[in-house]
């Protein structure tokens, strides 16, 4: 399976043993803080929005591709209670589900952290958005690492049926590999590594 710990890579970043740049790269925290920005309130969150940018080109398929896999494709996504961006995600989600007929809807924080593990990729808390094999649960991809822009998750979406139905992994692994960490406060991972709205 692709290596997906390069989509958010900026969290595990390492410097090899023996580079004598050890002293210039981020420590782990320092990495999660550049990646991850918990909000508390609609214009925290509306400020880190504004700084992400849109995606303005599209291949010429994407609408049928995303009307052609509605019914194989499930977009699931986490939420929490008082978390700002999972109810702005949905919305957004909701939105598109509609547009192109797939269906979407809620997992478990538990089966969230599980699936998380699974592809090696660490937890940084609510919400998370995974594209899902209706025909094989094991077969998923990450869509959205905190809630983003419509036409970003259009985007993410098309990479991941693509990625998902055959296409060279590592070409939609680079265009998909950026997600906003525009997350909720409220989660035990973010408050241990000290981040603040």
């Amino acid at each position: 399976m692709i290596r997906m710990q390069i989509l958010i890579g900026i969290l595990a970043f390492v410097t090899p043993a023996g580079t004598g740049m050890a002293a210039l790269q981020p420590t782990r925290v320092e990495a999660m803080r550049a990646a991850i920005h918990p909000v508390a309130d609609q214009k925290s969150m509306s400020a880190w929005l504004s700084r992400v940018p849109v995606t303005r080109d599209f291949p010429d398929d994407l609408a049928p591709t995303l009307r052609a896999q509605h019914e194989a494709w499930v977009i699931e996504m986490t939420s929490a209670r008082g978390c700002l961006p999972c109810g702005d995600l949905w919305v957004r989600l909701a939105r598109l589900g509609r547009a192109y007929g797939w269906q979407v809807r809620t997992i478990g924080g538990q089966e969230a952290m599980v699936r998380s593990g699974k592809l090696g990729l660490p937890w940084v808390g609510h919400p998370v958005a995974w594209a899902r094999s209706v025909a094989d649960p094991a077969r998923s991809i990450p869509v959205a690492i905190g809630t983003d822009h419509d036409a970003n998750l259009t985007r993410n979406l098309y990479l991941a049926a693509k990625m998902l139905g055959g296409v060279r992994p590592a070409v939609g692994v680079r265009a998909m590999s950026k997600f906003t960490g525009i997350v909720g406060f409220s989660s035990p991972r973010i408050a241990a590594a000290g981040l603040k709205p």
